[in-house]
């Protein structure tokens, strides 16, 4: 039986410049998708594939985050005594969802460093690392898990996209040994269309070796002036195999306004039936 993967690193210390003006004030990990913020979508997938020990990497503003998964009393007792029991179990379970720990990210400087500000609490476990504003239809954690369990080696979710968008994400090449299943054999940070290895992006999911800090530390800035956890993992490459696999799910990103737009939509549609024939009805309005 495998070590069990019992951490997690959860980077939101960004901006949110592309979600402006909502996000000035207001974490984008907290912006709501129909009933809860999103980042509450990746803790629960975390928490539900076993995974209680959790880090969150903030920044200045971010109080909202440590609010919303603090025990709130003041909020449960009224509930209570107001006779609200669904309303108290649901905050409960937010209460309960995993261990929390918090740490800042002092200077904005990518992906790697916030992923980096978990060394200490990681130590020599593999870890995964999920960012704050991708939320899946499915519990992509367990089958990172399980992808692990065969292979014993650091894994990426990947996502087939159109080949003019590639220029936006990390990008992979390697050898498809089983179905959806890569061997990795490189890695690019936001390649240009004409020099990507494909079109198969890196979705913002890890479970990564320990191993991985030592490459960070000794990553360069890269794109954007960043240190990029894509260069510092194909520093890895050269020590460690390096499994991807594609998504096979609905993959929810969050990072401009468009994007929230539409997981709220589409969220919505699964969650509520009702919406349906509502958005129906608009839709047909719009169209006469």
């Amino acid at each position: 039986m495998r070590k069990m993967i019992k951490k997690a690193v959860i980077p939101a210390a960004g901006f949110g410049t592309r979600l402006l003006p909502v996000t000035k004030a207001k974490p984008k990990e907290m912006l709501t998708v129909v009933d809860k913020p999103i980042i509450q979508y990746v803790i629960e997938d975390l928490s539900d594939a076993g995974v209680n020990n959790i880090l969150i990497i903030t920044g200045k503003g971010k109080s909202a985050i440590e609010n919303h998964f603090d025990k709130n009393f003041e909020l449960e007792e009224k509930l209570k005594n107001s006779g609200k029991k669904e309303l108290l179990n649901m905050v409960r379970k937010i209460d309960n969802l995993a261990n929390i720990y918090y740490t800042r990210q002092k200077e904005q400087k990518g992906l790697g460093d916030a992923i980096y500000c978990g060394k200490e609490f990681v130590g020599k476990e593999y870890f995964l690392a999920m960012v704050g504003d991708t939320i899946y239809s499915q519990n992509v954690v367990k089958k990172m898990l399980e992808v692990y369990d065969k292979y014993k080696c650091s894994v990426i979710l990947l996502e087939r996209v159109p080949k003019e968008i590639v220029y936006k994400y990390g990008v992979i090449s390697g050898n498809e040994i089983e179905k959806g299943i890569f061997e990795i054999d490189n890695l690019v940070e936001k390649p240009s269309v004409e020099e990507a290895p494909s079109n198969l992006i890196i979705t913002g999911a890890y479970l990564l070796s320990p191993n991985i800090f030592k490459h960070l530390k000794n990553t360069k800035t890269g794109k954007g002036g960043e240190i990029q956890l894509t260069d510092a993992l194909r520093s890895l490459l050269k020590d460690e195999k390096i499994i991807g696999v594609e998504v096979n799910c609905k993959r929810y990103d969050i990072g401009d306004i468009e994007g929230w737009l539409k997981a709220n939509v589409e969220i919505a549609l699964e969650k509520m039936p009702e919406f349906r024939d509502y958005l129906k009805g608009i839709i047909k309005d719009k169209i006469m």
